[in-house]
C-alpha cells in the first residue's frame, strides 16, 4: 500500500506570516495537533505542533502577562527541519520514519508542493487493517527452519483446511537457523489447525497450551 491511498488531502495550513494566535485557533477549531507552514507558493517551510504553541504561550499563572506573544509570527516558533514523504512511498517505509524520528505527523510533498499529511494515528489504523487485527480472527505463531519454502508449506496447511489467511508476518528468532511465521487466520477457534500443524512436525509457539484461543 502507498501513502497516497491513506493520506489526508485537505490539509489545514497557515502562512509563515500568520500569528501564533491564528495557529492556536485553527488547532482548536479543527481538533488537530499539527499545522504545516507554507509560503505564498504553497511550498512547505515549517511545521508547528500543539506542544510548540503551548511552550510559547504565557504560563497559566500569568496568563494576562506578555499577551503580545500570541501576535508573534508563527515562523518564530516553527520547526524548519521537517521530515517529509512522497505520495508514492510505501506505508511500511513511512512507518519506519515515525519509529526512527519519534514524530507525530508527516507532510506529504510532490514536486515541492504540500499535497497531503499523515499522522501517527493514521499509520496505526492502517497497520491494524493491514494485519487484519480489527477483524474476527485468530493469531498463530509457528517456529520453522530458516530455509526457503517454509512459508508456503504452512500456508498449504491452511489451504487444505479451507481457512483463509488474513495476514502474514515473519519475525527473526534468537537462533538464526530458525524464524517465526505469524499468521492471522479467519477462524475463531484455532485448535484444529494448531493440531494439524503440530502433527506435521512443526512447533506452534502460540497458542502455547491446549484450549487457548488465539
Amino acid at each position: 500500500m502507498i501513502i497516497e491511498n491513506i493520506m489526508k488531502r485537505n490539509v489545514i495550513t497557515v502562512n509563515e506570516s500568520s500569528t501564533i494566535k491564528d495557529a492556536m485557533q485553527l488547532l482548536e477549531l479543527h481538533q488537530i495537533r499539527h499545522i504545516p507552514i507554507v509560503n505564498d507558493k504553497k511550498e512547505l517551510v515549517g511545521i508547528v505542533s500543539d506542544s510548540d504553541i503551548r511552550d510559547a504561550s504565557p504560563s497559566i499563572f500569568h496568563f494576562t502577562d506578555h499577551l503580545e506573544d500570541f501576535h508573534k509570527p508563527i515562523s518564530s516558533i516553527m520547526k524548519t527541519n521537517v521530515i517529509t514523504a512522497h505520495p508514492l512511498d510505501f506505508v511500511e517505509e513511512v512507518s519506519t520514519l515515525f519509529y526512527e524520528h519519534h514524530i507525530g505527523c508527516l507532510p506529504i510533498l510532490e514536486d515541492d508542493e504540500l499535497v497531503g499529511i499523515i499522522t501517527e494515528t493514521d499509520m496505526l489504523h492502517t497497520l491494524v487493517e493491514l494485519m487484519g487485527a480489527h477483524q474476527p480472527s485468530s493469531h498463530i505463531e509457528v517456529k520453522v527452519e530458516n530455509i526457503t519454502g517454509k512459508l508456503s508449506d504452512i500456508a498449504a496447511i491452511f489451504k487444505e483446511l479451507k481457512i483463509s489467511i488474513t495476514s502474514v508476518l515473519v519475525y527473526p528468532h534468537s537462533d538464526p537457523t530458525f524464524k517465526i511465521l505469524v499468521f492471522r487466520i479467519q477462524t475463531i477457534d484455532p485448535r484444529k489447525v494448531v493440531k494439524v500443524i503440530e502433527d506435521k512436525g512443526y512447533d506452534v509457539i502460540w497458542p502455547s497450551e491446549p484450549g487457548i484461543i488465539g
